[in-house]
């Protein structure tokens, strides 16, 4: 599948996540969005039901962010994966991890931050910033640097923990705010976990 192939790429060789059915693709709010979802304890309709929800928060927020991811973005991933967002540059997909859209112990305001930082990276690539000359700490804090005023510009109870978030992390020196992550070793405690999902019911 071209999906997986390109994924793979991305991720420097090291294994997609399994699919279930090969996918699907939907249009919200004018973005293509492939969906995936390889977990039977979620609802694909809630899922995309969320994700509709922080996209119309971003465009009621601050509707020139959602502007430049329809110029920057070619679609969106909504896949499981051992983080909660993700930009591809190499095929300018977001991903927005399937648990993550799932949850309904948050409101769809940090689903939405973590969609709006995602767009930031979109925008820096979009620019032409060569990867060789990039700054990864300096990028990361420009995301939440946005994930702040978009927290600020939300209702105060709405906007709390995007604003708590965003300012945390803007705290943490360059390796933590940037950290390395070993991806092989993150997909095996995802797949760990989806395991026990399974058995659970």
């Amino acid at each position: 599948m071209n999906f997986l192939r390109r994924l793979r790429q991305t991720l420097g060789g090291i294994g997609a996540p399994a699919t279930a059915g090969g996918g699907e693709t939907r249009r919200i709010r004018g973005f293509a969005v492939f969906v995936d979802n390889t977990r039977q304890d979620i609802e694909t309709g809630a899922v995309l039901e969320r994700l509709d929800e922080a996209l119309a928060l971003i465009e009621q927020t601050q509707p020139w962010r959602l502007a430049h991811m329809r110029r920057d973005l070619s679609r969106f991933l909504v896949i499981r994966y051992p983080c909660r967002g993700a930009f591809f540059p190499h095929t300018r997909e977001c991903m927005t991890e399937l648990t993550f859209l799932a949850r309904r112990d948050i409101s769809p305001a940090p689903v939405a931050a973590s969609i709006l930082h995602e767009g930031i990276h979109a925008r820096v690539h979009g620019m032409g910033v060569r990867p060789e000359s990039k700054d990864p700490a300096r990028e990361e804090r420009i995301c939440r640097r946005a994930e702040l005023e978009f927290g600020l510009s939300l209702a105060a109870d709405l906007g709390a923990p995007v604003v708590e978030r965003a300012r945390l992390s803007l705290e943490l020196t360059d390796e933590d705010v940037a950290p390395s992550v070993d991806w092989r070793i993150a997909m095996k405690r995802q797949a760990a976990i989806d395991r026990a999902a399974t058995r659970q019911r």
